[in-house]
């Protein structure tokens, strides 16, 4: 019933899609007759530095020295490892863009990861959904004591920019690899190479439940495989179909939020960083910045993607760049999505509660497609944003589609990403290789797990070869 629902939303999709039951390689040959943009590359312009600087800001006002975290939303306490890890990202990009120096990056990063290599873990297994920023004690999303399960799709972001830090700054390799060789990794990737993540509610025993939807999940899934981890079943598009919009087949998740408790967002945010990190290449794909991606799928859905918001403004006016993002006020946080729960341009609160009040042309949304297809529709979007900032507090989070002004709040994960896009646009994909070195502790540990019993090391050359 929900597909034919679907079917008849003549003003926002032009027909039906149809359910793949495997990538059909009819997809990724259409690719070869389109115009494909290339992305944005060169040297960073004098406004795009001043960009750079700004959105570090955020990270100036909002680090704690006494852990080494950064508040995942301006003044509050309280961090997630998604935006843990988008701070990473910016620390990383702040440094290479020169704007500080070697000796602040040294003191930031030593401190974040002595940390991590300290974190108290839930339940003995892996970091804490949230913690607090200034004493790095487990908490609720209310900022309140306590351990509330693990994200796997949070900690596979996380394990991307440990990878991209360890392989930039082989110098911190020995404290990443201490930091993850105290994890136990038993239930949150299964035999079968699917992502769980943990919930505990009260008076509830631990619940492990399937994480992820299309695009997230095989974007988080990279993650995992950069350490070796087999993620066979979480890294396929499938089970998926394709809605019609503006004359672009729109690819989304099928799985019924019904029976699993959790939602299907097409967004933009996961494809930009599987672009901007890792090229769209599949993981054991060590090549440079080229145009070549070896994760095709993943590429040819992220063009679709981009392609559907260019054309929703060629036929409506309305500028478009749709992303999940924070609010000032409740609820604080929306999925402000291509297509979710059967409709097209549908923004819901993680509730699934109808918002199309808020939603927004987010920054991270529209930096992202601006540097990774170089095209009039993403200059438009450069202009439509790039001035939405305070200068003494970051980036704002977007501005809303109804010209009802500023979303007013300034996150660890809008700047962060703002600053990645940045250097990608100087450096290209993200994720690069120094020549080979000894091998690491982590390597070293794989080969021979005596110490490790217990806690579920990937075996070595299992998935793989070169970590």
């Amino acid at each position: 019933m929900r597909y034919i629902i679907v079917c008849l939303l003549g003003v926002l999709a032009t027909g039906c899609g149809n359910k793949y039951n495997s990538f059909s390689e009819d997809v990724v040959e259409r690719k070869s007759h389109w115009n494909t943009p290339k992305a944005r590359q060169g040297n960073l312009t004098e406004q795009e530095m001043d960009m750079a600087r700004i959105a570090w800001k955020y990270f100036e006002n909002n680090y704690q020295e006494s852990t080494g975290l950064v508040n995942a939303v301006n003044n509050y306490p309280s961090v997630t490892w998604w935006d843990a890890a988008s701070y990473m990202a910016g620390m990383v990009s702040a440094y290479e863009l020169g704007i500080i120096d070697k000796e602040e990056f040294n003191r930031r990063l030593v401190r974040i990861l002595t940390t991590l290599n300290t974190l108290d873990l839930f339940q003995n297994e892996l970091p804490n959904k949230a913690y607090n920023t200034q004493t790095a004690a487990k908490v609720d999303y209310g900022n309140q004591p306590g351990e509330i399960g693990y994200s796997a799709l949070d900690l596979g972001r996380l394990l991307i920019w440990l990878h991209i830090i360890k392989h930039r700054y082989p110098e911190y390799g020995t404290s990443i690899d201490s930091a993850l060789l105290r994890w136990n990794w038993c239930n949150v990737v299964d035999e079968n190479g699917t992502m769980f993540g943990a919930l505990l509610e009260k008076d509830k025993p631990v619940q492990y439940l399937q994480e992820g939807r299309l695009g997230y999940e095989e974007y988080a899934a990279k993650g995992f495989q950069l350490w070796g981890f087999d993620t066979t079943q979480a890294s396929m598009p499938e089970p998926y179909s394709t809605i019609n919009l503006y004359g672009y087949d729109v690819p989304y998740d099928t799985r019924d939020p019904r029976k699993l408790k959790a939602h299907s967002y097409v967004v933009t945010e996961s494809y930009v960083l599987d672009g901007i990190e890792m090229g769209w290449d599949l993981v054991d794909d060590r090549t440079p910045h080229d145009y070549k991606f070896s994760n095709q799928w993943m590429a040819e859905f992220a063009l679709q993607i981009y392609r559907v918001q260019e054309e929703r403004y060629k036929q409506t006016g309305i500028i478009t760049a749709r992303t999940e993002h924070q609010l000032a006020g409740p609820p604080y946080f929306v999925y402000d999505t291509i297509y979710t729960d059967g409709f097209a341009w549908n923004t819901i609160s993680e509730v699934g509660e109808y918002l199309p009040q808020f939603s927004a042309v987010a920054i991270k949304g529209a930096m992202g497609m601006w540097v990774l297809w170089d095209t009039p529709y993403t200059d438009l979007l450069f202009d439509h944003i790039s001035h939405l900032y305070d200068r003494e507090k970051g980036f704002y989070e977007g501005i809303f589609e109804n010209g009802t002004g500023l979303i007013n709040t300034f996150t660890s994960n809008n700047n962060g990403i703002t600053l990645e896009i940045l250097l990608y646009k100087q450096q290209g994909k993200l994720l690069t290789y120094k020549d080979d070195v000894a091998p690491s502790l982590w390597e070293k540990a794989l080969e021979s797990p005596f110490g490790y019993e217990g806690q579920c090391l990937p075996r070595k050359g299992a998935f793989n070869s070169r970590l």
